[in-house]
């Protein structure tokens, strides 16, 4: 159809695409939904052509879900699909499911192979192969090649464009050979050096080669012991290598150390934020897979199983009450004041276990110095527990005018915090010793421990203080 004059005058007078907070404005959304709604395409192009992915995939956010294979049909070759990489998992799949293979093929060949396998990771195997018999025989086996990767590993993640020298090259050959051809990677920080099998002799960084005499051989600059990963490692153990040794990039080889890729510290940035988003998520019982996107029943179903657990414990919690019941009913500031106490060393717990989680998943707490951060944990605990003992204890007294309340609330916190901050480093240890997620598991059981606990010592102490039966 014709392009709209006024459509077209309102793409030149486009508001700015993101606002103060790095919101997109609703003006520009508003712009492109009519601009799709009147099946504009060159107004389109004028609008989205030139965005950046990240960019782009946040607009795909913004609009309506009918919308946005409309958007990629109507931009054409001209839509990047890197920018389905920038959405949530659901958007994503919501947008392929209504897109034509032929389609996702054409823009599949345009991305580098890390970004292409994790578009269509997702997908079932059948949409895969329904989408992979559309691309040329090079790109299909290199994709099918990586998506039989383990997933979460270096295969799936590594790109396969790369420089890879014979040792004897001169720096010479190697740099006319550089300058003189067509076909290499957008962006390299290092060459690989390989023998006649593929296998990785070493890297030399471009810095190196640049600053160093054409007649001199490669071999002679090849760094032997330049790390590397298994194409079937573990993406977060690739991404603590990069954070560790402060990498750029990393060569990626298979079993018989034959060169077969390269993971660049762009892709490990989305590895970390990755896994510190499931970490997260897993602390509050919540499935590291759950997206804003996601619909109200997903979200429900995905959280109930650990809902389910906590009523358990609540109750199991509960019944620590029901063993006192008749002194609650003589002393009604016992059934005022403790629930204080459960509360005050359930927090601390969620201190004390959000840092062992964390640690355990960088490796930094270990069997070398468990037993320190144990001790270390314990101390912490009792030093707040004297604090906070003072301070309940004088509150306690003055509201309900009983000195010797103060006295059992405090002793009892005292006892709950210790509890705490001794279930908070032991219990994700204890967990993941069992081969369990600590950050998914631990959470319910060490606030069971600090209800359970604070409950009983308060109840307890206060019986035997005021001789209650």
């Amino acid at each position: 159809m014709l392009d709209d004059p006024e459509t077209t005058t309102a793409a030149r007078d486009a508001p700015r695409l993101r606002d103060e907070d790095g919101a997109i404005r609703d003006e520009f959304v508003d712009l492109v939904r009519t601009a799709i709604e009147a099946d504009d395409a060159a107004t389109l192009r004028e609008l989205v052509g030139d965005l950046h992915e990240a960019d782009t995939g946040a607009l795909l956010h913004a609009l309506d879900a009918e919308l946005r294979p409309r958007l990629i049909a109507l931009m054409g070759p001209d839509f990047d699909f890197t920018a389905l990489v920038e959405v949530d998992d659901a958007v994503r799949q919501e947008i392929l499911g209504e897109l034509p293979p032929e389609t996702v093929a054409e823009g599949v060949r345009e991305l580098e192979l890390d970004d292409a396998v994790y578009i269509l990771e997702d997908l079932t195997p059948e949409d895969q192969a329904e989408i992979l018999q559309q691309l040329p025989s090079l790109d299909r086996v290199a994709l099918t090649r990586s998506l039989q990767y383990p997933e979460d590993s270096a295969g799936r993640r590594m790109q396969v464009e790369y420089i890879a020298v014979p040792p004897s090259w001169t720096v010479g050959h190697t740099i006319d050979y550089l300058r003189e051809t067509e076909e290499l990677p957008e962006r390299f920080f290092e060459l690989y050096v390989v023998d006649a099998d593929y296998k990785l002799l070493g890297a030399v960084p471009l810095d190196r080669l640049l600053r160093t005499r054409r007649p001199t051989h490669v071999d002679e600059l090849t760094e032997a012991e330049r790390r590397r990963v298994r194409a079937t490692d573990d993406q977060e153990e690739v991404a603590r290598l990069f954070e560790r040794y402060n990498l750029i990039a990393v060569p990626v080889v298979d079993d018989s150390d034959r060169l077969v890729g390269v993971i660049t510290v762009d892709d490990i940035v989305d590895v970390i934020e990755q896994e510190a988003d499931q970490d997260i998520k897993a602390l509050g019982g919540v499935g590291g897979d759950e997206e804003l996107s996601d619909s109200v029943w997903t979200i429900a179903r995905g959280r109930f199983n650990w809902l389910v657990v906590n009523l358990a414990t609540a109750f199991l919690a509960s019944s620590v009450l029901g063993l006192f019941e008749g002194q609650l009913q003589k002393m009604v500031a016992l059934a005022v004041l403790a629930p204080i106490v459960a509360s005050q060393g359930g927090n601390a717990a969620t201190q004390t276990m959000t840092v062992a989680v964390r640690a355990l998943a960088t490796r930094q707490l270990h069997d070398g110095n468990a037993m320190r951060i144990v001790l270390r944990e314990l101390l912490v605990g009792f030093v707040n527990g004297l604090a906070f003992a003072v301070l309940t204890g004088v509150l306690a007294a003055a509201w309900f005018d009983m000195p010797d309340l103060g006295v059992v609330i405090g002793l009892a916190m005292i006892c709950n915090l210790v509890a705490a901050a001794l279930g908070g480093i032991l219990v994700p240890l204890v967990v993941e010793r069992f081969g369990l997620d600590p950050a998914v598991s631990s959470g319910v059981f060490v606030t069971t421990i600090t209800d359970v606990v604070g409950f009983f010592s308060f109840l307890g102490i206060a019986t035997a203080w005021f001789g209650l039966r």
